[in-house]
């Protein structure tokens, strides 16, 4: 009885969180969605030891432990899709491709450039 009171004060400080910064967000009108707003400012809060990790910890890992079904609806969404990947599948699997080691090329040149630039 007692975990569960404690995971739903954990759960109630990552919400309370979340709201802020999401309200954080549209009150100052930045471009960065309140979710991740929230996800910084937590990091921020944790790193600065304004929050200790034993405060969210419980609320976390019970999160992170269910967090794929939070992805079924996605999941089940896609199934609607079934058309568009048949017709622009390989247009897709492309586009994905490029953009995942297009990155990883620039990173890995421009890395490598800042080495050789330091004697290494």
């Amino acid at each position: 009885m007692t975990q569960t009171l404690i995971a739903l004060g954990q759960l109630a400080i990552l919400w309370a969180i979340y709201q802020g910064s999401t309200w954080l967000a549209a009150f100052t009108g930045l471009p960065i969605p309140g979710n991740v707003l929230g996800i910084m400012l937590l990091f921020a809060l944790l790193c600065l030891g304004v929050l200790k990790l034993k405060h969210v910890e419980l609320a976390a890992d019970f999160l992170l432990k269910h967090l794929v079904f939070f992805f079924v609806p996605i999941a089940v969404g896609l199934m609607e899709w079934g058309q568009v990947f048949h017709e622009y599948g390989l247009t897709l699997l492309l586009a994905i491709v490029v953009s995942a080691v297009l990155p990883l090329l620039a990173v890995g040149g421009l890395s490598q450039l800042l080495g050789k630039g330091r004697g290494a």
